[in-house]
């Protein structure tokens, strides 16, 4: 089975945590081959993924925290943006809790986006590795724990004035 890694990044300038209020700037994915970032207008963003994810052939979605953030984000994105999706989502009753749910929906979710299937690693490290080892289940934190470097931005230095940014 193939894994592909799926991770985006909304506007953190307006409200990053607000399908409603804020856009999806960046979608990242991984595959065996290659790691591809989608950039441009959102439209186009959620439109060349959705494509992307058409053409490979089927496996497993990874995301972290994609079944209760990145997922139901970017289908709400699209359905603001006009953008059909082969995304499908599912409300998940044993999704576990933790945080406030994303706003406008009511927890987690199981999904598959044309055919593949999604594995939510964060929901996988907080119900078994963090309580086990007694670490946090931040991303940053797991990328530490199995050795990874992970990447620090430097707000302050890349923060970009609001009347700065075009309307």
């Amino acid at each position: 089975m193939v894994i592909y890694g799926l991770d985006i990044e909304t506007d953190t300038t307006i409200d990053g945590l607000d399908p409603v209020r804020s856009p999806v700037v960046t979608a990242a994915l991984s595959t065996p081959d290659d790691d591809e970032v989608f950039t441009g207008t959102e439209p186009a963003i959620l439109g060349a993924l959705d494509n992307r994810l058409r053409a490979l052939p089927a496996g497993v979605l990874a995301t972290w925290n994609g079944a209760a953030f990145d997922l139901p984000f970017l289908a709400d994105r699209a359905a603001a943006c006009g953008v059909a999706l082969g995304l499908r989502l599912a409300p998940d009753p044993t999704g576990l809790p933790g945080h406030d749910p994303l706003p406008g929906h009511a927890g987690a979710y199981r999904a598959s986006w044309y055919g593949h299937r999604h594995l939510d690693g964060y929901r996988v490290y907080r119900a078994d590795v963090g309580p086990l080892l007694r670490v946090s289940c931040s991303l940053k934190a797991i990328a530490r724990l199995v050795g990874l470097a992970p990447v620090e931005v430097d707000r302050e230095r890349y923060a970009v004035p609001i009347s700065h940014v075009a309307a």
